[in-house]
Formats: structure tokens, C-alpha cells, sequence
């Protein structure tokens, strides 16, 4: 794992992010930012990647990530999103969600605005009763969160109070939140539902619901492809990868054997989807890969176990070979790379930008690989 720089930070890593690329940048991602749990005292903190330029000069130090800043965070960070450049929006294991901005002069965090007590149980008493903000997904200036209470939140970023609440959106714990269109939200549940959820109409209700057939295998993460936005990933308690077409029916087109405990994030390459990454309780992160010269690819990252899965179309519905195998329904394979063959303790979040990778880990550790695609 040549291209891989690693740090140990001393704190159970639970959510790594890049921070955003303004629209026209030619350069790779150089900053991201971590959130901690289960650990006395929880951290927001903000890295730089390493400098790229120095390979030649001093190799120790060429790839290692550096901290430029960090700020104390009261409870688990469950969940954190670039908002813009400057903000994050970080979601709390006591239910309120807080925008830090990162001071670039001064390399400094600050909390720039706070929603105490977003997420709440209703039957516990006021002094204590605030429920985990377990997902949040940002389109500047809005923010959507979702909680173990079931509730959604719509938030602007300028405005003190919630735009809108649905209450009781779900009877069960909502796990993950993303945006299909700018008007509707798409969140995933822990008895193996999706919803979606149209804020344009009044009454709270979703507008779809879809789920997985059979056993309620609680869901954990999702995401929707960058520019397809009928095909949305999700993965759950079983570690298995879900692909849906919200276009048609009401359960997943696929169904992928993947991980061997829970998948904890899933996540399409923004500009690349025909590239997708999920990570794992099991310590492993999976790079799958459906672009068209599979066979023709250099192999890289030798010591990740390597397989090619053959899909047979009777495997494989028709319509995600044509939406997520790139419209050829002639090509059935997918070649699938662990990308941390020894990793043992839980991967708990990545991210993917550009030729970039970072995840973190309970093993206290954050990763960075540069060369995804070398």
C-alpha cells in the first residue's frame, strides 16, 4: 500500500469528509475534516492531506496528514457534511446539530450556530430527553437531519429555526438522509425501509416507500448517484450492497454480497460512478468497480484481495446493467478490491474525491490514499 499515508490520532475516528473543491479547481483535494466518538473527550478537527510536491525531498513527512485545527464536540460525532468551503455541519449522539466554521487565516474552528436538542425523545423529560441525530446532508443553505426519534428536520443555514419538522416521520430509528432533487429527500430506516419525502407538499407523509423483501435488516447508510438520480446504493446491519431504481417497483434491482458485518457507509464516486466504495464494521473497505475496460485495467493495489465477480444476468436485473453498468447489457462482471486486506477493527467512514481517498477507523487511525487510481 505504497500510495496509503496513515496517522494515529489517538481517538476512535467516526466520520472522515473532504472538504468540497470550488467549482473550477484542477488540483486534488489538499483538506478534510474528522469526527470522533466513544472517547472521553470527542473532536472535530480539521487536516491537511500532505504536501503531494515533496515526495523528492523528505520522504517521511511527503504524505502524512497534519492537523491544522480542532474543537471540542459534546457527544459521539454520528454524522458530519461540508456545507460549503468554510462550514460543517455536525450532527451529535445528544441531538443537536452545530455548523463550525474553519477559520482559514487563523486556522481556527469555531461553532458558528447551534440547533439544541434537534433530535429529542418525547417521552423522557425536558432536562435530558434529546435522541441521537444519527444522519445529515447539506444542499448550501439548506440542511436536512434526521434522528433515533424518527423525526426530520429541514434547517437553513441563516435561519434559528427549523424550516420544517416531520415529527413523526418514522416509528423507527431513521439511520441515513441524502438528497435525491433539491425539493425531495430520500431517508433509510432500521427495518429495511426507504422513503422518500417530497417538502414541497404539506402533509408529512412520504411521497414512496420501498424496502427490502423478507428479513427487516436495519439500513445504515445511502447514497444516490451523482447523475442518475433514479439510482440509489444503500447497506445495512447484513453487509450486503443494495442498488435500487426508485423509477420502478418497491424493492432493490440487486442485491450484492458484500461485507461481513455491518456496512457502515456507501459511497458513489462523485465524478466517477461507475466507481463505488463501502466500508465496513469487519475492517474491510471494498472499491467496486463497474467501468468498461475492467480487464484491460492495470491492477493496482497489489496486496488488496482481488476478485472478479461475474454477474450472470440472471443474477444481475436487467435495468441495473443498463443504469449502473453504463447501458451495456452485454458486459456482466465487476471487478471488486478490498482496499485494507489487514485491517481488523471496524471502518467506520470514507470519502472519495478525485484521484483521493480518506477513511477512518476505530483503530484511532486516519488514511489517506492520493492515487486511487494510479
Amino acid at each position: 500500500m505504497e500510495d496509503v499515508s496513515a496517522k494515529f490520532v489517538s481517538q476512535k475516528i467516526s466520520r472522515t469528509r473532504w472538504r468540497p473543491l470550488p467549482a473550477a479547481a484542477l488540483q486534488p483535494p489538499d483538506l478534510f475534516a474528522t469526527g470522533s466518538w466513544d472517547n472521553e473527550d470527542n473532536r472535530v478537527s480539521i487536516w491537511s492531506a500532505g504536501d503531494l510536491g515533496n515526495a523528492g525531498l523528505n520522504d517521511e513527512y511527503h504524505g502524512e496528514p497534519h492537523l491544522l485545527c480542532d474543537i471540542q464536540h459534546n457527544g459521539d460525532v454520528m454524522d458530519m457534511q461540508f456545507l460549503d468551503q468554510e462550514r460543517i455541519v455536525v450532527a451529535s449522539s445528544t441531538g443537536t446539530v452545530t455548523i463550525f466554521r474553519h477559520h482559514q487565516n487563523n486556522q481556527t474552528l469555531s461553532a458558528n450556530h447551534r440547533w439544541e436538542k434537534a433530535h429529542y425523545h418525547v417521552d423522557q423529560d425536558t432536562s435530558g430527553g434529546g435522541a441521537a441525530c444519527t444522519g445529515v446532508v447539506c444542499n448550501n443553505p439548506e440542511i436536512v437531519t434526521v434522528g433515533e426519534d424518527g423525526r426530520i428536520n429541514l434547517f437553513r443555514a441563516d435561519q434559528k429555526d427549523a424550516v420544517r419538522t416531520i415529527d413523526n416521520a418514522d416509528s423507527s430509528t431513521l439511520h441515513a438522509v441524502t438528497f435525491l432533487r433539491t425539493t425531495e429527500i430520500l431517508t433509510v430506516n432500521s427495518i429495511g425501509q426507504l422513503k422518500i419525502w417530497d417538502f414541497r407538499q404539506q402533509r408529512n407523509e412520504p411521497s414512496q416507500i420501498f424496502s427490502l423483501a423478507g428479513d427487516r435488516v436495519p439500513l445504515h447508510c445511502v447514497d444516490r448517484h451523482p447523475n442518475q438520480q433514479h439510482i440509489v446504493a444503500t447497506g445495512g446491519q447484513d453487509g450486503m450492497l443494495s442498488i435500487w431504481d426508485i423509477r420502478q417497483g418497491t424493492m432493490p434491482v440487486s442485491l450484492l454480497k458484500a461485507h461481513e458485518a455491518e456496512m457502515w457507509e456507501v459511497h458513489f464516486h462523485p465524478s466517477d460512478p461507475d466507481h463505488l466504495f463501502t466500508c465496513s464494521e469487519d475492517g474491510s473497505l471494498w472499491h467496486w468497480d463497474t467501468s468498461t475496460s475492467v480487464s484491460e485495467k492495470p491492477s493496482f493495489l497489489h496486496q488488496g484481495g482481488r476478485s472478479t465477480a461475474y454477474l450472470s444476468h440472471s443474477t444481475i436485473n436487467q435495468s441495473v446493467v443498463s443504469a449502473w453498468l453504463s447501458n451495456d447489457p452485454t458486459k456482466d462482471r465487476m471487478e471488486i478490491t478490498n482496499l485494507i486486506p489487514n485491517q481488523t477493527l471496524s471502518v467506520n467512514s470514507l470519502d472519495v474525491l478525485g484521484p483521493c481517498l480518506v477513511y477512518g477507523t476505530d483503530a484511532e487511525a486516519i488514511y489517506v490514499n492520493r492515487q486511487l487510481f494510479a
